[in-house]
């Protein structure tokens, strides 16, 4: 059945399964969780739960499922691929006036009952025209639906959009459900987390996700599957999207930059590497990718320095990892990971990538 196609975190779904069955599911519900763990999947599951004509019951225990065939259930599944609707959604901003642009935002909506609320771009927050739009429909009851549901995708709010949130937590309507969906709950305001019910996702186990990938990634060997397991941090969601090439790619690069910080040597290698950094959002996502992947990879030396090797996460490149874990400390490691810190600054003062780079890795030569 539906909510069985949801994988981990079992005991916490039938939690919620219980509190739908006995109407006790709070107004506004906060999803905490690891990015890939899970949270919007769950948050459309439990959408289409509460609306689904049918209303089909399942388990021993009883529990209320989803039939994922009424119109109701029809209807919200398009809002699954949220990545796709979202890039519909600003492509037509796109082919808007100028005018029009600037008034515009981005929100996801397959049933007029159910609204997601994505981070709306340049900025990737969620901003107070956005949380309007909320307010506009909450108090009016369902058309179509039993209950209307609002989801936000993320807990990045402009300070006036997350006040404004605020007051509609304080008095909602007994028909709306508002889902938050965050990695931290810390990033809400305390009010906003006063005003809602936490739910936390656990991050799965290696193992359970390297059975899951051998089930769902079999283009895999099975040492591509057991690195992108410990890569994934337990999230299944982002496992089974895992682009191990590019990774892997930005890897090398992250390695370069690192050997020529911890040698010393001839830069050659290291200015070929960060010349391919240049302008444009292509350009940005690409260095973006590497910035995480040197985090990860000073993560792995920590743990070496740690003489706790079972933890380090890129296992195919151990040897070349011990090396390097030689030749630092922790000192070296925590100053690396405060230059990585600083290159993310600078990006976003709009300074040179290539540049940037550059001076990150000479200014850790020993």
């Amino acid at each position: 059945m539906p909510f069985s196609n949801f994988h981990g975190n079992r005991a916490t779904v039938n939690r919620l399964r219980e509190m739908l069955a006995h109407g006790r599911l709070p107004q506004a519900v906060v999803l905490a969780g690891p990015a890939g763990s899970g949270k919007y999947t769950l948050a459309l599951m439990l959408a289409k739960a509460m609306n689904c004509l049918a209303r089909p019951v399942t388990d021993p225990d009883g529990l209320p499922d989803f039939c994922g065939e009424c119109s109701n259930c029809v209807r919200i599944a398009p809002s699954e691929d949220l990545d796709a609707r979202v890039a519909e959604a600003v492509e037509t901003r796109e082919n808007l006036r100028e005018t029009d642009k600037k008034e515009t935002r981005i929100l996801v909506q397959t049933h007029p009952d159910v609204l997601i609320i994505p981070p709306d771009p340049p900025q990737l927050m969620i901003k107070v025209d956005q949380v309007r739009r909320v307010i506009e429909g909450i108090y009016y009851r369902p058309a179509e639906a039993r209950e209307r549901i609002y989801i936000f995708t993320d807990s990045a709010f402009m300070k006036e959009a997350a006040n404004s949130l605020l007051k509609i937590l304080e008095e909602p309507p007994e028909f709306a459900t508002i889902f938050l969906l965050t990695d931290n709950p810390g990033e809400l305001l305390p009010t906003i987390r006063s005003r809602s019910m936490i739910i936390s996702l656990a991050a799965l186990s290696t193992a359970e996700v390297e059975a899951y990938l051998a089930e769902h990634r079999s283009d895999w060997n099975q040492k591509q599957r057991s690195l992108v397991a410990r890569l994934s941090g337990g999230a299944v969601g982002r496992a089974r999207s895992f682009d191990l090439a590019a990774y892997q790619n930005a890897r090398t690069q992250a390695l370069t930059i690192l050997d020529s910080a911890v040698h010393g040597k001839d830069h050659g290698e290291l200015f070929k590497v960060t010349e391919t950094f240049r302008s444009g959002a292509d350009g940005r996502e690409k260095i973006d990718k590497l910035l995480k992947t040197l985090y990860s990879l000073l993560q792995d030396l920590m743990f070496l320095n740690s003489h706790i090797p079972e933890l380090v996460r890129n296992i195919d490149i151990l040897p070349e990892l011990k090396r390097l874990a030689e030749n630092t400390d922790f000192e070296w490691i925590a100053r690396a990971a405060e230059r990585v810190n600083e290159v993310e600054r600078g990006l976003r003062r709009n300074l040179l990538r290539s540049l940037s780079l550059d001076a990150f890795a000479v200014a850790l030569e020993s």
